[in-house]
C-alpha cells in the first residue's frame, strides 16, 4: 500500500476518509480551493512520483466546479509524475445526457468521458452509470459498480414479506428485475408518460401490486416528482408500504420536501455516493455507505487483481 494514494477534491471528502480507512491507509493532503475570482486552486502537499493515484471525486451538485476540481486534479497529478491515475466517480455527472433525443442537443456525458481522458486519466471507477453505454464512451478501462449488494442487504436485514420490487418506468426493468432475484420477491411495473425532463404522468401499473410492501428501484432520485407520483398511485393500488432504493440521491429542487410531506412514503434509501446536505431534516431519508465496495476495487486494482466478483449486479 506503500505505492497506493488516495486524493479527494471537496465533493465528497468524508467518502474519501471513510474509503481510506477501510484501506488503512491517510487521505493524501492536497490544497482543493479556489482563486478570489472564483478559479480553482489545486496544490498536491505530498509526494507521489512514481505511485498509483486514486482521485475519489463525485461529479455531484455544485457539478460543474466538482467536475472541473476533478479534470484539476488529474492534470496536477500527472504533471506530478504519478505512475497511474484512476479517476474515482461514485456518481458520474451528466450521465442522463447520453443521447440526442432531441434535434439540436449535445451528448454531454460523452464530451465529460472526453474531458476526463484528455486530462490524463488512465483508468476511471464509477458505480451506477445512468446508462450502462457511457462505458464505451471512454478509450480507457472502466469498471462500472453495482450497489445493488449494498441496497438488498438492507432489505433483506428488515426480513419483508409479501414484498414486490417496482421499477418506476420500462427503461429500468432490467435493474428491478435483479433487486427482484435477490430479494426473492415479485416484480411490477410504473408504465408512466414523459411530459418533461421534471414531470410525468402514472398511466399505469403493471403487476400484482394489492396487499404487498413495493420497493420501488432507481439509479437516480432528483427532484422526486415521478417517484412522488408512483408511490400515491401504488398506494391508490392497495400496496401496504413503499419504499424507495435509490443508489444516487441527487435531491434537487424541493425533493425533501416533496419526501417528507408524502405520507404514502415510508422509506427512502440511497448510498452516500453524493453526500447529503442536512441529514436532521431528512428522517425518512436512510444513508447507506458504499465505501467497503469501492475500497475493495480499489485495492483489487492497485494489486492487479479481477475485481469481476466486484460486478455482481446479476448483470444487470
Amino acid at each position: 500500500m506503500n505505492e497506493l494514494a488516495i486524493i479527494t477534491g471537496n465533493a465528497n471528502p468524508v467518502l474519501a476518509k471513510e474509503i481510506c480507512q477501510h484501506l488503512g491507509i491517510f487521505v493524501s493532503k492536497a490544497l482543493v480551493g479556489q482563486f478570489s475570482e472564483g478559479e480553482i486552486r489545486v496544490q498536491v502537499e505530498e509526494n507521489v512520483r512514481g505511485k498509483d493515484v486514486f482521485i475519489v471525486q463525485p461529479t455531484c451538485k455544485p457539478t460543474n466546479d466538482n467536475f472541473m476540481e476533478l479534470l484539476v486534479l488529474i492534470d496536477a497529478v500527472r504533471r506530478a509524475s504519478a505512475r497511474r491515475i484512476t479517476a474515482v466517480l461514485p456518481y458520474y455527472g451528466y450521465a442522463r445526457q447520453d443521447r440526442k433525443d432531441q434535434p439540436r442537443v449535445p451528448i454531454t456525458a460523452k464530451l465529460v468521458a472526453n474531458l476526463i481522458t484528455g486530462a490524463g486519466a488512465n483508468r476511471v471507477l464509477t458505480m451506477d452509470l445512468h446508462a450502462n453505454q457511457i462505458q464505451g464512451f471512454f478509450d480507457i478501462p472502466v469498471d462500472h459498480l453495482y450497489g445493488i449488494n449494498t441496497l438488498c442487504d438492507y432489505f433483506l436485514s428488515k426480513k419483508m414479506k409479501d414484498a414486490v420490487v417496482v421499477s418506476p418506468d420500462v427503461g429500468g426493468i432490467k435493474m428491478a428485475r435483479a433487486y427482484a432475484k435477490k430479494l426473492g420477491a415479485g416484480l411490477a411495473i410504473v408504465d408512466k408518460r414523459r411530459d418533461s425532463p421534471e414531470k410525468t404522468e402514472v398511466m399505469h401499473i403493471l403487476g400484482e401490486v394489492e396487499g404487498k410492501k413495493a420497493i420501488l428501484v432507481d439509479d437516480i432520485i432528483a427532484t422526486g416528482g415521478s417517484m412522488i407520483e408512483a408511490v400515491e398511485e401504488l398506494k391508490k393500488r392497495g400496496v401496504t408500504e413503499v419504499y424507495a432504493a435509490v443508489s444516487h440521491g441527487v435531491l434537487s429542487g424541493n425533493a425533501l420536501e416533496r419526501i417528507q410531506s408524502c405520507k404514502a412514503l415510508n422509506e427512502v434509501i440511497i448510498t452516500n455516493s453524493i453526500p447529503l446536505e442536512n441529514p436532521e431534516k431528512s428522517p425518512k431519508i436512510q444513508v447507506l455507505s458504499v465505501a467497503p465496495l469501492l475500497a475493495e476495487a480499489i485495492k483489487r486494482i492497485h494489486n492487479e487483481e479481477s475485481i469481476s466478483c466486484l460486478f455482481d449486479g446479476d448483470k444487470v
